[in-house]
């Protein structure tokens, strides 16, 4: 019964925040949303056990990740709505459109052809341990997947960086250099 009620509760926040990310209007308003979706799914993970998985969910996505983006809206100055009636892609909302009605629609036949995906199979591996699983991780994320970590990583800054020079507006000086250049 608690269990029901911790889910339920659960998934609603997550749904919420969800919606919340996607409809703000403001983009900080957007990252609290995500902040609170995130916070959602790790009461998902705790109930289902995996405390671990909860730990790192708070910790490097809620924690890291949401901060890098509130860093990038406050140092990029987009904190203000921005009006969106100008668009330079006419295209672009039919695209959007069709995009997600045919994944809906890709969704909804999977869950159709699946039927009953709850086996109640034991695991192959056997039953999880807590101390043993951390050590395993760790050792495969650190010595088989190090690169892959270092290139998301290496990824997400690039990103950053890619959106800071792309909103990045001309300050007066560079366009009187580029004038006196004869660049403009």
């Amino acid at each position: 019964m608690v269990d029901t009620f911790v889910f339920i509760v659960a998934a609603v926040v997550c749904l919420v925040g969800a919606l919340g990310v996607v409809l703000a209007r403001n983009p900080v308003h957007s990252a609290l949303m995500l902040v609170m979706t995130l916070f959602g799914v790790a009461v998902q993970f705790v109930a289902q056990e995996a405390h671990f998985l909860a730990a790192v969910q708070v910790i490097v996505y809620a924690g890291a990740i949401v901060v890098l983006f509130l860093f990038v809206i406050m140092l990029l100055g987009v904190d203000r709505a921005q009006s969106l009636e100008l668009s330079f892609l006419p295209v672009q909302r039919w695209a959007a459109l069709l995009f997600a009605s045919g994944s809906l629609a890709v969704v909804v036949a999977l869950i159709l052809a699946v039927g009953e995906p709850v086996t109640g199979v034991e695991a192959m591996g056997g039953a999880l341990g807590s101390t043993d699983d951390v050590r395993l991780l760790a050792r495969s994320l650190f010595s088989d997947y190090v690169y892959a970590f270092e290139l998301t990583s290496l990824l997400l800054v690039i990103a950053v960086i890619g959106a800071v020079v792309l909103v990045r507006k001309p300050r007066e000086t560079d366009a009187v250099v580029a004038e006196d250049r004869g660049d403009a």
